[in-house]
């Protein structure tokens, strides 16, 4: 099992005098360590990826395509050794690890094939002879700062993209589950992407962040997280006009209406609530039901929730025997916070559907809970929860309907069961937000783009205008 990260600058692997535990949510056992390094070590990450940009970004998008493609072929030879060491530093599932790495390969792979793709385009003159042109060139250093929740899939949907753009760059990595993220970049490194094109820096987020953001060759930061973290972010980056790129929060609508396939429908809302034990910036907070159907899909969704068993997501016996329908979330603190969710919905005089409230004896494990008739203004329909509770709402038409999946300043995700392909259309137009599942659980796909509007962010990432997000465009006028 993968269980030390170190930073690697330059093409050098760097401990430091400083490490720190990786612990497993599910049980406090000591999973790894992470060597905990600093500003100037950032700065030097930094440098080394200004001083590989020249060389690196004159290589052909053939080679740089070359190399993804490789390191596509050698995550799926660690895929089982990482996917065991993210179940454990996450808290993941064994199948959604697995399943995460096997995604992060389908970045890799779709941005082999977009960097040969290349960009541009010509237009016609106003005067005979004249020829004008636009060509597509890497920014410069990028940096890619990624979160807990799925470290692998999102950091490899940035590396991707800026290396095959042609950038070089330095990715920070969050603490809480840093070892198969790390794994990925290693792979990186050892199919020969060059030293210095790709560095990483463990340590303290504001601090490493800072410095990056602030080196002068730095032109492009994307970073996953919340909307409070963003905004530091986008702040900082407004001071050396680097180009942001913000994947933020979410509080996403499921909307069922009347004529929704009720059995795919509570399918859906078990995968879109819990995936990864509910700890997704694309996952369903909100249900809004249609009231001709409201009462039979939240009795049956509070049925399933207490169905589900709780563990290890490596099963009881470690070796993926067994394996739970939940792990934990990714620590006490978070699982206090999502408590306090429910704490708030019931004493503003909401319901909890639900029955079960057990949780084993060790590790950072919520209940799932199912709260109806909770008022609008109660933290679970106005907050992202990120974890496996959710609040449930009835509506008695399409204006009411819109009128509620809107009701906030996120707009991420949502998702909608109907089988009226009118009412997709109509929808797709009203429904403020970068993503709407149709009867789709999952709409996530690698050669599709991901991003919000409001306060979930600006910009998208996946598919071609997740390469260009690093790209400068150059206008040509030749006579």
């Amino acid at each position: 099992m993968h269980s030390e990260a170190l930073s690697l600058i330059a093409g050098r692997r760097e401990a430091t005098d400083v490490f720190r535990d990786v612990i497993d949510p599910a049980d406090g056992t000591t999973v790894g360590r992470v060597a905990w390094a600093d500003a100037a070590a950032a700065g030097r990450a930094a440098d080394a990826a200004a001083a590989a940009f020249e060389s690196w970004s004159a290589t052909t998008p053939r080679y740089r395509a070359d190399l993804l493609r490789d390191a596509a072929e050698l995550l799926a030879e660690r895929s089982a050794d990482l996917a065991e060491t993210l179940a454990r530093e996450a808290g993941k599932r064994l199948p959604e690890a697995e399943g995460e790495l096997a995604f992060s390969g389908e970045y890799l792979r779709w941005f082999a094939e977009e960097a040969r793709r290349g960009g541009g385009s010509t237009m016609e003159g106003e005067r005979s002879g004249r020829r004008h042109l636009t060509v597509h060139r890497p920014a410069g250093v990028a940096l890619s700062l990624t979160p807990w929740n799925f470290p692998v899939s999102i950091q490899a949907r940035k590396l991707a993209a800026m290396l095959a753009a042609g950038c070089t760059v330095v990715a920070r990595v969050s603490e809480q589950a840093p070892l198969a993220a790390t794994g990925l970049i290693e792979v990186l490194h050892d199919v020969g992407v060059p030293a210095g094109v790709l560095n990483l820096v463990h340590g303290p987020g504001r601090e490493v962040t800072s410095a990056l953001i602030a080196h002068p060759a730095t032109r492009v930061v994307s970073f996953t997280g919340s909307t409070e973290v963003g905004r530091s972010v986008m702040a900082q980056a407004s001071e050396g006009i680097v180009r942001p790129l913000l994947e933020l929060g979410g509080n996403a609508p499921f909307l069922v209406f009347s004529d929704a396939d009720l059995d795919a429908a509570l399918e859906g809302a078990l995968i879109a609530r819990l995936r990864n034990t509910g700890q997704s910036c694309v996952g369903a907070n909100r249900f809004l039901v249609h009231e001709d159907v409201a009462e039979e899909f939240t009795e049956r969704l509070a049925r399933s929730f207490d169905a589900l068993e709780l563990g290890h997501g490596l099963g009881p016996d470690r070796d993926g025997a067994g394996i739970p329908d939940l792990g934990p979330v990714i620590s006490g603190a978070r699982a206090a916070e999502i408590g306090a969710f429910v704490t708030d919905a019931l004493e503003r005089g909401g319901r909890r559907v639900t029955e079960r409230d057990d949780v084993p004896a060790e590790g950072s494990f919520v209940r799932p809970a199912l709260i109806a008739d909770a008022p609008t203004d109660a933290r679970i329909f106005r907050e992202e929860i990120f974890g496996p509770v959710a609040g449930v709402w009835s509506f008695r038409s399409d204006d009411e309907a819109v009128a509620m999946a809107n009701d906030t300043p996120m707009g991420l995700a949502a998702y909608a069961w109907t089988r009226d392909a009118g009412r997709v259309w109509s929808l797709t137009d009203r429904i403020d937000a970068g993503i709407l599942g149709v009867n789709d659980a999952v709409p996530s796909v690698a050669f599709a783009p991901m991003g919000g509007s409001k306060l979930s962010g600006i910009g998208r990432e996946g598919s071609s205008v997740g390469m260009e997000e690093f790209q400068e465009t150059r206008y040509i006028a030749w006579s």
